[in-house]
């Protein structure tokens, strides 16, 4: 039960005012308020559909009574009087879209599970994890932390740092154990019984598993792991607390079966001697493939919502291959594709090495983590406040230290009438983040990081758009102002709450789902449709909004990918961009970041540099000298690699015309009234990136 509330009396205002949602389409429909329905709307007890209007109402009263359970339990002042105030303030902002939670507050905050468990984890985006952290008493902690928050639905990067550790492969698998009876006469079917463990049908149980067979392999006294499944739910049940229905066994199976070959292959036995010994070492190649073979499983397993980044070196020519697919990396490419690969680099590193595959397929991308730890906004100077960084999360935009997860919250430039307005939307934007780092995970060693660094990522999105219409001077002065803004309230409710100032508090998040409710171009990204786009949305094949857009004459068509079980739907969108991502060059596109990484964020810019490899490609190296010191972090996308039904797709002035002739308006009020699925929440890659792409497909 929410401690806090807003009167009935304010939120009936509200009603029948129309939402400025963004991107109507040809029709006159509203894409963001489709997205919306699909993404974030849950249904209530009554059975019917949350509105704009109710999901705002559920944020702000999640928010404010975090705040005054948290000022009531240590006793801090509070005032009922002055929060109805700010938070009606908050309210009306947040409906008018000049500020959002990132898609997972949109979808969690306010709920139990939030709230009434006080548990933060479903409201963080992203964390780090290193496996330089692997002991010899718990070699898969990391692992282990890596799976878990995948399965809560929080990107993770990790790194290959675990292969400095040289760490032994034992032979414990399954395929050994005829070898071992022959040594290990007690290895019968009473062992097998003693060592098996049966799977309980929780996120902690498939996790356990997972933990039990890597330490077979990488503890030397550890016993051959067995598994039984029956007690894991079948396929197409319900999965009650985050929505969605069940897999069954099967993915867990695999992941087991797929972890086995691979240690199996790194290990053997001892020929002399009667224990078991160790022909190699754990490698950065085998780290890679457990950690890409977790986020299949979990994706797999029908938590959609994860995204890993994998951070190598750049003198590990197997991680600089890992996504050869073609060549080198042909036995990966099940699972290969699951994380976006950057290198961990210093500022004056020879970067020629990855010029060439970047050129191929984008990747790597470019991790300066020397400036990541000394440096907050690249305008100020180094202050090495955030020493301890180790990473960064799957988009990179957050420096994070190992084990840590960040706090994002979302603002929209284009969306405020004048400066004046901006900074004072920055106030309750700031406001809820904070109000996030009040609330402890599940995980202790978590928490002592984030209660300590209190780290916070408030975005700008429509940067580019701004950029575009006011210039780069104007778009300068609203970030130095904001910067100095969100400084300020930092201090004073860092003050009011007795808690640390944010070790960092700014950044330019990739925006993906959650920028069309806004109608924003993403981040500081152009959008890839310029003024006239097709944008194709994915929906569950079953949901009942598809043969409403049948109806209305929309193209529908089945997935390429998961046929039977997803579609495509084609939105015919008139934007208010003047340029597409094709109409920018390299350079600009660099300096847009860099601009943002100087001026706004002391976190970092998520960016994805995209170009025209046969006019652009022999610019990458150019482009990586020019920015190095000015950039965070940079990846890469070739444009021009057209594949079936592309999230994006430009079209004429005279297409969009003759769609607005064929199409027709769709009646939503019964999708509002129950006929509709549960909000299915933030897709596994948080860019537009992959959101229609196949695993097989085009890497994100």
């Amino acid at each position: 039960m929410l401690s806090f509330k807003l009167s009935d009396a304010f939120v009936a205002s509200y009603l029948g005012r129309p939402v400025p949602w963004g991107f109507t389409d040809a029709a006159g429909n509203s894409v963001g308020e489709l997205v919306f329905l699909r993404t974030y709307s849950r249904i209530k007890a009554d059975g019917s559909k949350e509105t704009w209007l109710e999901v705002c109402r559920r944020v702000v009263e999640g928010v404010f009574s975090i705040q005054k359970d948290y000022a009531k339990s240590n006793r801090l002042p509070w005032s009922d009087r002055k929060a109805a105030a700010t938070a009606q303030e908050m309210f009306e902002r947040m409906f008018h879209f000049k500020w959002t939670p990132p898609g997972r507050g949109l979808w969690m905050m306010g709920t139990p599970l939030v709230n009434e468990h006080r548990n933060s984890a479903a409201l963080q985006n992203c964390a780090f994890v290193s496996t330089g952290s692997m002991t010899k008493t718990d070699p898969a902690e990391p692992f282990a932390f890596l799976m878990e928050a995948s399965m809560l639905g929080i990107g993770v990067g990790f790194d290959t740092k675990g292969a400095e550790k040289n760490f032994p492969v034992y032979n414990a698998g399954i395929s050994g154990i005829e070898s071992r009876r022959e040594r290990e006469p007690e290895l019968t079917a009473e062992y097998v019984a003693r060592h098996t463990y049966v799977i309980p049908d929780t996120r902690e149980g498939w996790v356990e598993s997972v933990v039990r067979l890597l330490n077979s392999y990488l503890k030397a006294d550890a016993p051959v792991v067995f598994f039984d499944y029956s007690q894991i739910r079948p396929a197409g049940a319900p999965i009650t607390t985050f929505g969605g229905t069940a897999a069954g066994p099967e993915p867990l199976r695999r992941l087991h079966e797929k972890l086995r070959e691979i240690l199996d292959r790194r290990a053997t036995f001892g020929q002399d001697v009667g224990m078991p010994e160790y022909r190699s070492v754990l490698t950065s190649t085998d780290i890679l493939d457990i950690g890409n073979l977790i986020g299949v499983c979990v994706v797999s397993g029908n938590v959609r919502r994860s995204a890993e980044l994998a951070l190598g070196t750049i003198d590990d020519e197997e991680f600089l291959n890992a996504k050869d697919f073609a060549g080198s990396a042909a036995s990966r490419a099940e699972w290969g594709w699951m994380s976006n690969n950057s290198v961990a680099v210093n500022v004056g590193d020879d970067l020629s090495r990855v010029v060439e595959g970047i050129q191929r397929n984008g990747e790597p991308g470019v991790v300066w983590m020397d400036l990541s730890r000394d440096y907050g906004r690249l305008v100020d100077p180094p202050n090495g406040r955030d020493h301890r960084a180790a990473g960064y999360n799957p988009c990179a935009e957050q420096t994070l230290e190992s084990f840590e997860c960040c706090t994002l919250v979302e603002t929209y430039l284009n969306r405020h009438e004048n400066l004046d307005d901006y900074l004072r939307t920055l106030k309750f934007a700031f406001m809820y983040a904070k109000t996030v780092t009040l609330l402890p995970t599940h995980w202790a060693r978590t928490n002592a990081i984030m209660q300590r660094n209190r780290r916070i990522g408030t975005s700008m999105s429509g940067i580019a758009n701004f950029a575009d219409r006011h210039g780069l001077a104007e778009l300068r002065r609203w970030m130095e102002a904001g910067y100095s803004t969100v400084q300020h309230y930092d201090t004073v409710y860092s003050e009011w709450l007795c808690v640390r100032e944010s070790i960092k508090g700014t950044t330019v998040k990739p925006s993906g789902t959650v920028s069309i409710l806004a109608g924003e171009s993403p981040g500081a990204h152009w959008a890839p449709g310029g003024e006239f786009f097709n944008r194709r949305v994915v929906f569950a094949a079953e949901d009942p909004l598809v043969p409403l857009f049948r109806w209305a004459g929309y193209d529908v068509e089945d997935s390429v990918y998961t046929p039977g079980t997803s579609v495509v739907v084609t939105f015919p969108v008139q934007s208010q961009a003047k340029r597409s991502e094709k109409d920018v060059s390299i350079f600009e596109k660099a300096n847009l970041a860099a601009t943002a990484q100087r001026y706004w964020s002391d976190n970092s810019v998520s960016v994805t540099v995209s170009f025209d490899p046969a006019t652009e490609g022999q610019h990458v190296g150019t482009v990586l000298a020019m920015y190095e010191g000015q950039l965070k972090t940079v990846s890469f996308l070739p444009m021009g690699g057209a594949y079936a039904q592309m999230p994006y797709e430009e079209i004429t002035a005279e297409a969009y015309v003759r769609a607005q002739f064929r199409l027709m308006r769709v009646d939503l009020s019964e999708v509002y009234a129950g006929r509709a699925l549960d909000a299915v929440g933030e897709a596994y890659c948080t860019t537009d990136a992959c959101e229609v792409k196949t695993p097989a497909g085009i890497a994100s």
